[in-house]
This record gives C-alpha cells, structure tokens and sequence, in this order.
C-alpha cells in the first residue's frame, strides 16, 4: 500500500479462540487496539504523550469483516493506519494476515479525541503540531455500511444482566471497548452460535464499575442486533451477521 502504514505482528494462543476454535471476536478487537496503540506512540499521540495534557482517545464504533480462518500457533500481522480526520471524528483502519499472507478480517474503527476532566470533545487542531505533520493515510481497507445499527424496535429478548466489575475497565475507569465482544457474544448459547460473516459494535456511553448493564437481543434474517442498557439508556449495540443458517 502507499502511504504510511504501522505494522506489528501476534502470536495467536489457544485463549483467543472459542469453543469452535475461531478467533473470538474479543480478540480481533484486541489487536486493532494493540496496533493502534503501538501506531499512536509511533506518531507522537499515545497514551502517555497525551496524558500529559489529561486528553485521551476512545473508541466510537468498530466494523469488522472476517474471511480466512485463524489457527492457533499462528502469527497475525495488522497493518493499520489513521484516516484524514474529519470534524471532531478520527478514523482508523485495519487489515489482519496470516503469515501467508492471506486476509483473516477487515476492520474500521472511529475514535474521539476526549478532555479527559470535562469529557468533551476535541478537534484534531488540539493535538497541535503533531496533527499538522501526521501522515494521514485516506486508502481505505473497506467501507462499513452506511446505516449504523438500528434501536431494537419493541424491546427486543432479555439475555442476561451483569454488574462491571474492575477486571474490566481500563484505565479510563470504564469497562474497556474490548470487553463489550465478550459481553455480547454471551447473549448466545453454544448451539446458537454460528461462523461470524462481519459485526459491528457502537459505543453510546460510559459503564464504570457498579454499573448494571441488562442485555437485550433481537433476531434479524441472517443475524441478530443485541443492546447493552443501564438505568433505561443504551450504552452499547452490536450487530452480528451469520454465514449459514443459525439452529
């Protein structure tokens, strides 16, 4: 590809597989994060560079395509890079090989700048001279669907309730965008769960530790919607498509 592009590489373990023996989708998101990190240090805006001005990124939404299969053992390398920015909105994308070469997922991500004591948020101009000589790169790895993901229309199935607990926030004190995988993937049985096609997961709000979160789902053709709420708000969607038929 043209433009810059961060690289780095993961030794995938048994613990990043289901029960099926395919990446969780915890997992996939884990690494984009990793490699996102690693690219932000690279260009002069991780986490420590930006903790001494009490900013911080965050995670908006996430689109994912799955393609090859993974096995453990293997090594994963993400490419990732950031997209021009537009208004207060950071874009980032992703593509994940084996050591083949092959494509094992896709993925976009958009991200906010945050002032961290007023939790607002920042236009790229606040990251001053760094933003100015960043290599914004505009190629794309693919295009999420232009509709984001819909309210579950009538409610939608009560799944399970959970209570965030310190093992998963991070260090912004809220349960970490990676976690909500793992939250949303037990809003299925064993026997429900089918091969991933793509998913898409929103982040509405914050949940700190205390917080309820009840699980809601919705069935939909070749699919399913499922929502995270606290106290009567939304505070994150995921939207799964299936290969095949779900039993």
């Amino acid at each position: 590809m043209s433009g810059y592009c961060h690289e780095r590489s993961f030794l995938l373990r048994y613990t990043d597989f289901d029960f099926r023996d395919e990446l969780l989708p915890s997992a996939i998101l884990s690494f984009a994060q990793e490699s996102a990190a690693s690219s932000a240090e690279e260009l002069g805006f991780g986490y420590e560079a930006l903790k001494q001005k009490n900013y911080g990124f965050i995670t908006v939404n996430t689109y994912c395509e799955l393609y090859a299969p993974a096995k453990a053992g293997d090594t994963l390398t993400v490419e990732t890079w950031p997209l021009p920015p537009r208004h207060v909105i950071f874009g980032r994308d992703y593509r994940i090989k084996d050591r083949k070469g092959e494509i094992v997922a896709l993925l976009a991500s958009r991200w906010c700048l945050i002032d961290l004591p007023r939790f607002v948020m920042l236009p790229p101009e606040a990251l001053g001279e760094v933003n100015a000589r960043c290599p914004y790169n505009p190629e794309r790895a693919v295009v999420a669907p232009p509709a984001g993901i819909p309210r579950i229309a009538g409610g939608g199935r009560e799944c399970y309730r959970m209570t965030v607990r310190p093992s998963v926030c991070d260090h912004y004190l809220h349960a970490n965008n990676t976690k909500y995988a793992d939250f949303f993937y037990d809003c299925f049985s064993m026997q429900e769960h089918k091969s991933l096609k793509s998913f898409r997961i929103s982040y509405n709000k914050q949940a700190k530790e205390g917080a309820e979160l009840t699980f809601f789902r919705l069935d939909t053709e070749g699919g399913a919607i499922c929502e995270a709420r606290s106290e009567g708000s939304v505070i994150a969607q995921f939207r799964a498509e299936f290969r095949g038929e779900r039993s």
